[in-house]
C-alpha cells in the first residue's frame, strides 16, 4: 500500500504551463517581487529591450540629419535624458509592468514610490538608491 504524500510528481510542460498561468499580482508583497530571480530576469531584458529602442531611434534621428550631436559626450546626454523621460512616464513604467507579466491600469503606476530605509539601516545617497 503506497502512503500518502504531500507532493506530486508532474511532468515540466505541466509545470511550465502552469507558471505560465498564474499570473502574480502587482500589488503583492514587495519581497517576493524585488527578490524574485525570474521576474529581475524579465525585467533587465525589458530593460535591454529599451535601451536598445531609445539608441536605434537616435541613431535614426542623427542619420536622417533631424538631430544634430557635436561629440560623443552629448550623444550619451541625450540618450540618457531620453531614458529619463521614458522612465518618469506612466508609459514607460507600463511598459516594464506588461514585460514581466503585470497588467496594471495606467492610473495605478505611482511614478513617485517613496524610498522607506528601515529604521536603523543607513540608505545610500538621499533619495536616490546610488
Amino acid at each position: 500500500m503506497e502512503e500518502p504524500r504531500d507532493y506530486q510528481l508532474v511532468s515540466a510542460d505541466q509545470t511550465a504551463l502552469k507558471k505560465e498561468l498564474a499570473k502574480p499580482d502587482a500589488g503583492a508583497t514587495p519581497f517576493k517581487v524585488v527578490v524574485d530571480p525570474e521576474m529581475r530576469v524579465k525585467l533587465r531584458r525589458a530593460l535591454i529591450e529599451l535601451i536598445d529602442y531609445h539608441d536605434e531611434a537616435l541613431a535614426e534621428h542623427f542619420a536622417e540629419g533631424k538631430l544634430a550631436l557635436e561629440s560623443y559626450k552629448e550623444y550619451i546626454e541625450l540618450f540618457a535624458r531620453s531614458l529619463k523621460e521614458t522612465m518618469e512616464s506612466r508609459e514607460g513604467v507600463s511598459y516594464l509592468l506588461r514585460a514581466v507579466g503585470f497588467d496594471v491600469p495606467p492610473e495605478e503606476i505611482n511614478l513617485h514610490p517613496d524610498l522607506r530605509w528601515k529604521r536603523g539601516k543607513p540608505g545610500a545617497f538621499g533619495s536616490s538608491l546610488l
